[in-house]
């Protein structure tokens, strides 16, 4: 198989982002009164990684016990992580290095992210996502607001590329976003940036950095 194209989830994924969420969090539950523990921590962030806006807010809304309706928790964390991208938005290490060498390789790239439009629009601001992806950057507005695990974001970009699934490697950090890279057919490169591999085990190959990614490897495996 010659792969044609990577398509890279964001979050987690070539941006740097989990202590931003953490925080946003920390403040949302100390408003209410509510301890950012580390039990706590544990069971809320695997219960949400990867997931939309709307139902890591449900998720959170549940496991603390909260009064507030999602809507409300939405509008707030939005808020709270949008200041905290316009402060520390920053790449993953290697993703700059290795976007660079996929270039020399003639892939085509593309960006899948379940983030909602204002948080694309921070990103893209801040880091000129359009130098690396040009128009093609995806989020969940595109498909109708469906979301991973669901393959729909995924077979959108491969669609706007005019590049057959099977020949796009999706490069992903969660559970979910595994899943929904598989599920349009791709071959997923799960990255352990979160340090939790078992995450990652649906994926066709895990890998902790982007440096450990050889791709004339990947692309002209020797007989």
């Amino acid at each position: 198989m010659k792969y044609k194209a990577i398509i890279f989830d964001m979050d987690g994924t070539i941006v740097d982002t989990e202590q931003i969420w953490t925080k946003a969090t920390n403040d949302l539950l100390a408003k209410r009164g509510v301890a950012y523990c580390e039990d706590f921590k544990k069971e809320h962030d695997k219960k949400i990684v990867g997931l939309s806006l709307h139902k890591s807010c449900q998720i959170l809304k549940d496991i603390a016990n909260l009064d507030d309706d999602v809507e409300q928790l939405i509008h707030e964390m939005k808020t709270l992580t949008d200041a905290k991208y316009e402060e520390d938005i920053k790449f993953i290490e290697g993703f700059t290095e290795f976007h660079s060498i996929a270039q020399q390789y003639g892939l085509k790239n593309a960006l899948a992210t379940n983030a909602i439009d204002s948080t694309v629009a921070i990103t893209k601001r801040k880091l000129n996502l359009e130098k690396y992806f040009g128009e093609h950057i995806y989020n969940i507005s595109h498909v109708n607001n469906v979301c991973k695990p669901d393959p729909a974001l995924y077979l959108h970009a491969a669609s706007q590329l005019k590049i057959d699934p099977i020949e796009c490697i999706a490069i992903e950090d969660s559970p979910t976003g595994v899943k929904a890279a598989r599920g349009a057919g791709m071959f997923c490169i799960g990255i352990n940036t979160a340090k939790k591999p078992e995450q990652l085990e649906e994926s066709n190959k895990i890998i902790n950095r982007y440096c450990e990614l050889d791709l004339q490897e990947l692309l002209h495996p020797k007989k």
